[in-house]
C-alpha cells in the first residue's frame, strides 16, 4: 500500500492566477482518496489530474478560495444516479455553520426548484475524528480569523494538513507527534490569520520545522526567500511520497 500528497494549488488567497487556490488530495495505491478543500482553481486541477469530480472531500474552513468549488461538485453530482448521495463531505462541526450559509442556503441550489443542496451528497460532520475507508484521521482546530471556524487534520504517522492558521505549537505538539510530515500555511510575512516566516521560527523547535513543507505564499520572491532560510516550499503539481499511517489508524480486521 503507497500514500502520496498531491498538491492542486498552493497559493494564498491574492495569489491564486499564479500557483492556485490552496488545495491537495491524499493519494492511495496511485488514485485520489480524499480531496483536502474545494476551491475553484483546485477543483479544475482535480479533474485535470483525476478524470472526475473528488468522491470524498475534508473541508478545513468555509473562505470561498476553498468552497467556491462547491456549485461545480454540486451540478456534477447531483444529475449522476451513480454518485449522487454517495459523494462523502467530512465537514467540522464549527466549520458546518459557514459552509450551510455561504454555500448551501444560496435559494434554489437548482433553478427547478425541490432539491436541497444536501441532497447530492453524503454529509459527515465531523468531531474529533472520522473514518474514511475503514482509516481513522484526526480533525483539530486552528487559529484562522475566528474561533473553532477552521480545521486541520492529521492521518497519524504519515502527514498533517494544518489548513488556514496561525502558528499552533500547542496543537502540533500533540496533533504531530509521530513524526508526520507538516504541510503548513507560511507567507515571508504574517498577519492576523496567517503565519508568516518568523512566526514560524519564533513558535516552533527545529525538529518541527524540519518537518513543515509551506503553502498559502503569495509569490516567487517569497519562495525564494522561503527556501533561503532553509524551508521547504511546496510547488503546484508537485506529487510527495508519504510514509504508510501507523497500524492504529486501520479498522481492525
Amino acid at each position: 500500500m503507497s500514500w502520496a500528497l498531491r498538491l492542486l494549488g498552493t497559493g494564498g488567497a491574492m495569489a491564486v492566477a499564479e500557483f492556485g487556490s490552496a488545495m491537495a488530495c491524499i493519494e492511495r495505491d496511485g488514485k485520489p482518496w480524499l480531496a483536502i478543500d474545494c476551491g475553484s482553481e483546485g477543483l479544475t486541477r482535480y479533474v485535470e489530474y483525476y478524470g472526475e469530480y473528488p468522491w470524498a472531500v475534508y473541508i478545513t474552513h468555509a473562505h470561498l478560495d476553498h468552497v467556491s468549488g462547491f456549485e461545480r461538485l454540486f451540478v456534477d453530482t447531483i444529475f449522476d444516479p451513480a454518485r449522487r448521495g454517495k459523494v462523502r463531505i467530512y465537514c467540522p462541526t464549527g466549520v458546518l455553520p459557514w459552509v450551510q450559509q455561504r454555500v448551501a442556503e444560496y435559494p434554489n441550489a437548482l433553478a427547478e426548484g425541490g432539491t436541497n443542496f444536501w441532497d447530492a451528497f453524503q454529509l459527515i460532520i465531523v468531531g474529533d475524528h472520522f473514518w474514511h475507508d475503514d482509516v481513522r484521521i484526526e480533525a483539530f482546530p486552528v487559529r484562522h480569523h475566528w474561533p473553532d471556524t477552521a480545521h486541520g487534520l492529521r492521518l497519524r504517522g504519515s502527514m498533517v494538513w494544518t489548513g488556514d492558521t496561525r502558528p499552533i505549537p500547542e496543537m502540533l505538539a500533540k496533533f504531530a507527534d509521530a513524526n508526520e510530515l507538516i504541510a503548513h500555511d507560511c507567507a515571508l510575512v504574517g498577519n492576523p490569520s496567517h503565519s508568516g516566516i518568523e512566526d514560524l521560527e519564533r513558535e516552533y523547535p527545529a525538529d518541527l520545522l524540519a518537518r513543515c513543507h509551506l503553502y498559502h505564499y503569495g509569490s516567487e520572491h517569497e519562495i525564494e526567500a522561503l527556501r533561503a532560510r532553509g524551508m521547504q516550499v511546496l510547488m503546484p503539481g508537485e506529487v510527495i511520497d508519504l510514509v504508510a499511517p501507523l497500524p492504529e489508524v486501520f479498522k481492525p480486521a
